[in-house]
């Protein structure tokens, strides 16, 4: 679904921009700056899930990143470039939600009720820890 969807924004000349950016760009533009780790709560993601797309994001041109209140901090804000795309981002975001709708009217189980269902597993046991229970290494 995200190949789908950046190929929604593509087709539309935006080039570089991820669909993981839509949400940090949208609540960048409704805030302004943010810490990583102000938006990373506000986003309910780690932070080291969102330092590693803040820093896809400068790399892209959406963002900068300037020293915070003390030295440990970064405060991100929106470029010219990140701003000018939050409107088509809201919109998109608007339209894969319905879509979202959409297909679980048409599936006989909601997807919605399957990613929390998935969620709350992973939260009662990870998955790195059910891989290793049930990996088997070959032998040395």
């Amino acid at each position: 679904m995200d190949a789908e969807i950046e190929q929604v924004y593509v087709e539309r000349g935006i080039e570089g921009v991820r669909p993981r950016f839509a949400y940090p760009l949208i609540r960048l533009a409704h805030t302004g700056p943010l810490t990583i780790r102000e938006l990373a709560k506000s986003l309910d993601r780690s932070h080291s899930a969102i330092s590693q797309t803040i820093a896809a994001m400068r790399k892209e041109g959406l963002v900068t990143s300037e020293p915070g209140p003390d030295a440990r901090t970064r405060r991100i804000d929106l470029t010219e470039r990140g701003r000018a795309l939050v409107p088509f981002l809201e919109a998109e975001w608007r339209a894969t939600h319905e879509t979202v709708a959409e297909l679980d009217s048409e599936v006989p189980y909601a997807m919605t009720a399957v990613v929390e269902e998935v969620r709350r597993a992973l939260e009662r046991r990870s998955m790195r820890q059910r891989i290793l229970h049930h990996l088997v290494e070959p032998p040395r």
